[in-house]
Parts: structure tokens; C-alpha cells; sequence
């Protein structure tokens, strides 16, 4: 099982800049606000929580989205952009442990846990040791295609109604391989995959050679998924952004979350910048839940999700790029070329919050990319970055009422799938909140299966 790359890298922990990009921004300095009283407040301008804002803007609900950096600043930025209803089966499989063991020592591997004594860390590690079996993969399976697929069409409709300049395009999305060994063992999901919905081709090596130039030859095969598609990441959430505030919402930047007095009328939130009382608050907090878990009165946030770190690099176009989003199966390397650039993406690396960029792992994109393709890198670096994924135990995220809270809700927990999971959590949210029948099944996002 590849590491399914199209979600999303957060590395914005709340109350300063993480963003680990060679090409930096000067700080925006905001007006303090006043103590005042707001409809609903969503904690977070990533893409879920600004995807969120536009579905309550249009439930007719008053929106303020804080943020304690920029927009888009974390885990919307770096990713892949491939919107895949194909990559509904998680990360916790039953071979993962075994791969995972085997590269515990090879710190540029696909897969990286770095050993830890920290008490959190390692309940997390066991409740997703728990997950590594058929049935729990087949579970989350089918929950994560509820919402892929809900999702994937919901994106291609926000785009055409508000006219989001994000470089949306129904692309599909293939699975490329280099040994047989590893399709086969692969191609094992495909009963699974077909029967949630996904639209499955198989190709032999030499004919996906012709059809794409870009790659070497000597490849095994392909998986092609038809149903795909993808964007450019950072302008989709830019373009999320402006209709937001068109639609009437407020966007505050640099105004940290402090704390949250969740209480039966509505919930009071302590920021850098003031004091808001919300009757509904929604946090969106990425891959840094864990660590305002205490602030916002969710301790159990802390063993819950965990920050998974992935590496991109970005470049200006090379002469001849893949045709379609790839993902490159051995060394896990997503490839998306859009008309603006080229990205290569993914790995996973449990290393807590440590924000270095290492640049081995940036090393091991390219090298995987070589083992492919022709021309496996652009002629210019325009951005090398890093970023946290917010990892759920279960690789499912927590969507809905946060237990014991009757004004607080969440949308934290994507993991890899923030991206492509964005426009069906707005949704879903905006429908519990106004009590009437949600867009998709929200039994299995329930955060209180973890309370």
C-alpha cells in the first residue's frame, strides 16, 4: 500500500510561524478586536475550516475565522492536490506494521516512526497497531469513500458556482509500479475498491508506456483511476478565502486561540487579539489539536492524533512531465504537474512536532522520481517545504459535535485527505449544526468514538 499523498502537510502550530518554505512572507499585523458577541466561530483558516465557513455562509449563518499565522499556511499549502475518492483505504493495514519495522532504521524511507518514550505518542502508536487488521482497513475504507466521493463532486460544483481559479481538472489519477511483486499485492484492493464505487483499469506496463512518454521503460504495470482529479492546492484555498469574505465572512489572521469556556448558550474563546463569544464554535486546528487539547477542553485530543510529516518539492515545469497525477508506487512519490508548476510529494514520518526539513527526504523524492521518469525534476526549485498531517488514530476523521460540548464542533484529523476531503466536511458540518439530514453518514466521524 502506497502512502496516498493527495491530503494535506500542516506545519502551523498555533501562536507562531511554522511554515518551513524557502520562500517566506513578511507578518500581516492585525487590529486587536474588542470583546464582542459572533454567530459562529471557526478556529482555523486551513482548508477545512475555510471550506467549512463557506458552507455555514450559505446556511445563511454569520462566519469569523481566526487563524494564529496566514491563510493557508499549513497543512493546505505543500500537498499534492489530487482530489481521490480512489485512496479511500487507510494508512493502518495489515502489512503495515511489518513495512513499518523494516524501515525503522532507514530514515528516508516511505514510511519513518522514529522511537519515542513520549506517553501520548505511544497510545496513539497502540490504538493504530489496533487498527492493522482486515476488518478495521475494510471499516475505514468504506467510511473514507463516503466522504472522498461526496467530496470529489462537491469541489467541481463549488468551483463552477463561485468560479475558484484553483486549476481544478478531472485528471484521474494512476498507481505506477516498477515490480510485479508489489502490483500484484496491490491489485488485492481492487474487489474492495470496485465494489465502494471506484473505477478501476489495470494496465500492463509496455501499453501505459505508450500512453505516457514521460516514464522510463521497464515498468510492471498500472492501476488507472478514472473518477480522480486535482488542483492546485494553495490557490484552491486562496480562492476559498476570497468567496468567504465576498459572502460576508470575516478572516482574522495572527489571532491565536487561546482557550475555550464551552458552555450550555454558547462557548466564550480567548484570543491573541481579544475576546469572542460564539454560539457555535468550529475547530479546525489540524495537526496541532493535540497540543491546545488542555485549552480547549478535549484532553483526549492529546492521544488521539498525532502530526505525520510529509516533504514537497515544488519546481517550474520540466520538458515532459506524467500526463495525469501519479503516484509512484515503490517509492511512494506523488508526481501533479499543473500549468503553473510541478510537485513531487508524500512520505510519512512520525517524528512529534519537530519542524526540521530534512533533506534526505527531499533527496528521496527525487531519487524515486528517477527511478521512473525521463525527466523526473523541473529546471528550477521554486520551493522546498514540509509539513505535519494530522493523523487520527484511525485514520478517519473526527467530524461533529465535540462530546460533553453542546456549541462546540470538529473538523480535525484528515490525515493525508484534507484536500480531498474539504468540501464534504464543510457540508456535513453545516447540516449537524442546523439539525437536518447530513449530506453523508455521520456515524463513523463521530469524535466521541474516542472521548
Amino acid at each position: 500500500m502506497p502512502l496516498r499523498a493527495g491530503g494535506g502537510l500542516s506545519r502551523r502550530p498555533w501562536g507562531r510561524d511554522n511554515g518551513r518554505s524557502f520562500q517566506r512572507t513578511p507578518n500581516i499585523v492585525s487590529a486587536t478586536i474588542a470583546e464582542e458577541s459572533i454567530d459562529c466561530l471557526v478556529v482555523g483558516a486551513g482548508v477545512s475550516g475555510l471550506a467549512t465557513a463557506l458552507a455555514l455562509l450559505d446556511d445563511g449563518r454569520e462566519v469569523t475565522v481566526i487563524d494564529a499565522g496566514k491563510i493557508g499556511a499549513g497543512a493546505s499549502h505543500g500537498n499534492c492536490g489530487t482530489l481521490t475518492p480512489s485512496h479511500a483505504p487507510p494508512l493502518a493495514g495489515p502489512n503495515t506494521l511489518l513495512r513499518a519495522a523494516r524501515w525503522m532504521f532507514t530514515p528516508d524511507a516511505p514510511l519513518y516512526i522514529k522511537p519515542t518514550l513520549n506517553p501520548d505518542t505511544l497510545r496513539w502508536m497502540l490504538g493504530f497497531m489496533q487498527r492493522c487488521n482486515h476488518r478495521d482497513y475494510v471499516a475505514s475504507a468504506r467510511a473514507k469513500y463516503t466522504l472522498l466521493s461526496d467530496s470529489r463532486q462537491r469541489i467541481q460544483q463549488w468551483v463552477e458556482r463561485y468560479a475558484l481559479d484553483c486549476e481544478f481538472a478531472e485528471t484521474g489519477e494512476d498507481y505506477v509500479f516498477k515490480t510485479r511483486r508489489d502490483m500484484d499485492r496491490e491489485l488485492g484492493d481492487v474487489p474492495l475498491l470496485r465494489e465502494l464505487g471506484v473505477d478501476v483499469e489495470i494496465v500492463e506496463g509496455r501499453d501505459y508506456e505508450a500512453r505516457d512518454p514521460a516514464f522510463k521503460p521497464g515498468l510492471a504495470g498500472a492501476m488507472c483511476f478514472r473518477g480522480d482529479a486535482a488542483l492546485r492546492p494553495d490557490r484552491y484555498v486562496a480562492e476559498l478565502a476570497r468567496v468567504v469574505r465576498e459572502r460576508g465572512g470575516r478572516v482574522i489572521e495572527h489571532c491565536a486561540l487561546q482557550s475555550l469556556d464551552s458552555g450550555a448558550q454558547g462557548v466564550l474563546a480567548t484570543t491573541a487579539q481579544g475576546r469572542l463569544r460564539a454560539r457555535d464554535v468550529i475547530l479546525a486546528t489540524g495537526a496541532w489539536s493535540p497540543q491546545i487539547a488542555n485549552a480547549v477542553g478535549l484532553p483526549w485530543l492529546r492521544k488521539t492524533i498525532q502530526p505525520g510529516k510529509g516533504y514537497s518539492i515544488t519546481y517550474s515545469s520540466p520538458p515532459l512531465a506524467p500526463k495525469r497525477p501519479v503516484i509512484l508506487y515503490e517509492p511512494s512519490v506523488c508526481v501533479t504537474a499543473w500549468g503553473s508548476g510541478y510537485r513531487l510529494g508524500s512520505t510519512m514520518e512520525f517524528t512529534g512536532f519537530d519542524d526540521s526539513l530534512n533533506e534526505k527526504r527531499l533527496g528521496a523524492l527525487e531519487r524515486g522520481a528517477a527511478q521512473f521518469l525521463h525527466h523526473p525534476v523541473g529546471p528550477e526549485v521554486r520551493e522546498k517545504w514540509c509539513g505535519w498531517r494530522p493523523m487520527s488514530r484511525d485514520d478517519i476523521p473526527l467530524i461533529g459535535r465535540a462530546p460533553g460540548h453542546p456549541h462546540l464542533w470538529m473538523a480535525v484529523g484528515h490525515g493525508m485527505m484534507g484536500v480531498s476531503m474539504s468540501a464534504s466536511t464543510g457540508q456535513l458540518l453545516a447540516d449537524m449544526i442546523a439539525g437536518r439530514t447530513p449530506c453523508v453518514n455521520p456515524a463513523p466521524f463521530d469524535p466521541v468514538r474516542f472521548a
